[in-house]
């Protein structure tokens, strides 16, 4: 569904443009409904189609409530969950604790991650893509378990 990388902007209330070429999509396949949360483990938002976070919900909702990490996944990553339509212009406000948490003013990215788009601080964005970078080929013998199962 999404690909893609756009550099973008976070306006000083808070509302960013979702790119044209998402936002056609959005409109015809999921009627403006949208879910804007916190990513879990970088620095950085989620935004679902409503379908895709309906999906997700139960995962999170099926963690278990005993163990302190996933009571504090489920905790942020429903709790600060927020539903969100775009405006006429195609933008929609982020909530002030999700712009903190992403450190979010100013220029921005928004990534196609197939079922949802991730939203990251440029800076950071450019800081954790260095850093992949560098690490191509420091150890070319190993290969995550992730990417063997994958065919490229």
């Amino acid at each position: 569904m999404f690909t893609g990388a756009n550099k973008i902007s976070v306006d000083s209330k808070g509302r960013l443009a979702i790119p044209t070429c998402h936002r056609e999509f959005i409109q015809a396949q999921f009627e403006n409904r949208l879910t804007i949360t916190l990513h879990p483990y970088d620095r950085a938002l989620w935004l679902y189609p409503r379908p895709e976070w309906e999906k997700i919900k139960p995962k999170l909702s099926a963690l278990a409530d005993y163990d302190k990490e996933s009571r504090r996944i489920k905790q942020n990553v429903c709790g600060l969950a927020t539903s969100c339509e775009p405006d006429a212009q195609g933008r929609i406000l982020i909530p002030q604790k999700l712009r903190n948490y992403a450190r979010l003013t100013g220029p921005a990215m928004i990534l196609g991650q197939d079922n949802k788009l991730e939203i990251w601080n440029e800076a950071v964005w450019d800081q954790e893509f260095a850093e992949w970078q560098e690490s191509i080929g420091a150890d070319s013998g190993s290969v995550p378990e992730a990417l063997k199962a994958i065919a490229f």
